[in-house]
């Protein structure tokens, strides 16, 4: 008895680690979904979801991924609302339990002075969890209610649907965009809506902001209230502008990318006006990198635009965010330190600030792993069904990044390439988070160093 005990309690501990509590956490949200998919209230009359279509909407509804079935066609009231609620506990889920794990590593910090992972260990508070949870849930409520406002207004005044349908439009696409999660109620998602503003640019705001995550809205607040107050400017962290200064950076990148590319393609922004085509390039760039909404063809774009948007989706949005990817600080913090390799430094040094070398380790490992998850699920549909290369591996970036764009072969891919799809998005949401939070929380210091000698590189 005594034994048997011992193991349970084993298992218990192995199941409540924090790392493993996110992915174990997020699985069982999946595996609920995906029952409550299956039962014939959820699709529409006519309509039929076996375990597999069930399954992938779950995922991808939970992650923020792809859909091989339309939201608005296949489910019913019922089935869609389950997707919304899957698509709302993922957000919150990851920019909560990110953010936790993130003050886990770093030990006491409290919210008012930062939420970045630091070198110093600790335990975490009852007061840190309380601020981190209401502080998701209430900038969560304040941009998604924000946006659903907009948008119902726009969907009333200016395409007449009703009022209840106009609100409940709104609701969905607010906290589909803000969620990263790309889901919308038409079969071509915002295609129809590619040369309207007022719907497009909501979209794309909500958007962005989810994917910067919670630490670096929670410091875009503090600034603001303490401008708002006559204070001295509030001094961000170096998280917060080395999100806010890649994603900028990668979102021009990625329009003037895209409007170059696809400016004359006439399958994509070829037959816009040139507002129109600036407009879209923008929608692209912003949703490539974290939502998997589409104004346009997808499957039409160029090879070289695909690659582009493969980059994006590879690199993500921000930590503690509604997005995957390796996130923009590791595709930052490992772009710096090639520039000082090059520049022959022995530090890492970013505005100001020196990056530890168990930083860089933890972003080498994340994006590595990456790389060898993005190769294995090409590989895979390469062998399994018959696609090209490009798409197969645009596919497979988008599971991963958990952005949900698609060149429209996922529906058509057989069981074992779906299921690929499926683990690839799973990865994506809680991989890159509990990643680098085990690889933190597991650092021990050695008390004595071997001899160094230095293998030949290149």
């Amino acid at each position: 008895m005594a034994g048997r005990t011992t193991t349970w309690t084993r298992w218990a501990r192995l199941a409540l680690h924090p790392t493993r509590g996110v992915a174990l956490a997020f699985a069982f949200v999946v595996v609920l979904g995906t029952a409550l998919l299956m039962l014939p209230a959820a699709t529409e009359p006519g309509r039929d979801s076996g375990v597999l279509t069930a399954l992938f909407t779950s995922t991808g509804a939970v992650s923020g991924g792809l859909s091989i079935v339309g939201t608005g066609s296949h489910w019913s009231p019922f089935g869609e609302g389950v997707v919304l609620v899957l698509i709302q506990v993922g957000g919150f889920g990851i920019m909560t339990l990110a953010s936790l794990l993130a003050l886990l590593v770093s030990g006491r910090l409290r919210m008012r002075t930062q939420l970045t992972t630091q070198a110093e260990r600790g335990s975490l508070g009852v007061g840190d969890i309380r601020r981190v949870v209401l502080g998701v849930a209430g900038t969560t409520a304040a941009i998604e209610l924000a946006t659903a406002a907009v948008l119902a207004l726009r969907f009333r005044l200016g395409y007449g649907v009703g009022a209840g349908d106009a609100v409940y439009h709104g609701i969905f696409y607010g906290i589909s965009a803000f969620n990263n999660a790309g889901f919308g109620l038409r079969d071509d998602n915002l295609v129809g809506y590619a040369t309207d503003p007022w719907i497009v640019v909501p979209i794309a705001a909500a958007c962005v902001l989810g994917a910067l995550g919670f630490p670096v809205l929670l410091e875009l607040l503090r600034s603001r209230r303490a401008a708002a107050r006559g204070k001295a400017r509030h001094l961000w962290s170096l998280h917060a502008r080395l999100t806010l200064i890649t994603s900028a950076v990668l979102l021009a990148v990625g329009t003037l990318l895209t409007c170059a590319l696809e400016w004359s393609n006439p399958g994509t922004l070829g037959s816009m006006e040139w507002g129109d085509k600036l407009l879209n390039g923008f929608f692209t760039a912003a949703s490539a990198r974290t939502a998997g909404f589409n104004t346009v063809d997808i499957g039409a774009m160029e090879p070289a635009t695909l690659l582009g948007i493969c980059v994006l989706m590879f690199i993500g949005g921000g930590s503690a965010g509604t997005t995957g990817g390796i996130k923009v600080t590791t595709f930052a913090v490992l772009g710096a330190a090639i520039w000082a390799e090059i520049r022959g430094r022995a530090d890492v040094d970013v505005m100001g600030r020196r990056i530890s070398g168990a930083t860089l380790r933890q972003a080498l490992a994340v994006a590595l792993l990456g790389v060898g998850l993005v190769m294995s699920g090409t590989l895979v549909l390469l062998v399994v069904a018959e696609v090209r290369a490009e798409a197969a591996l645009f596919e497979v970036v988008s599971a991963f990044g958990t952005v949900g764009l698609s060149t429209g072969i996922t529906g058509d891919l057989p069981a074992v390439g779906q299921l690929t799809i499926i683990a690839l998005m799973f990865a994506g949401r809680v991989g890159p988070i509990t990643l680098a939070s085990a690889l933190a929380l597991r650092r021990r210091d050695r008390r004595y160093t071997l001899p160094e000698e230095r293998p030949v590189i290149g």
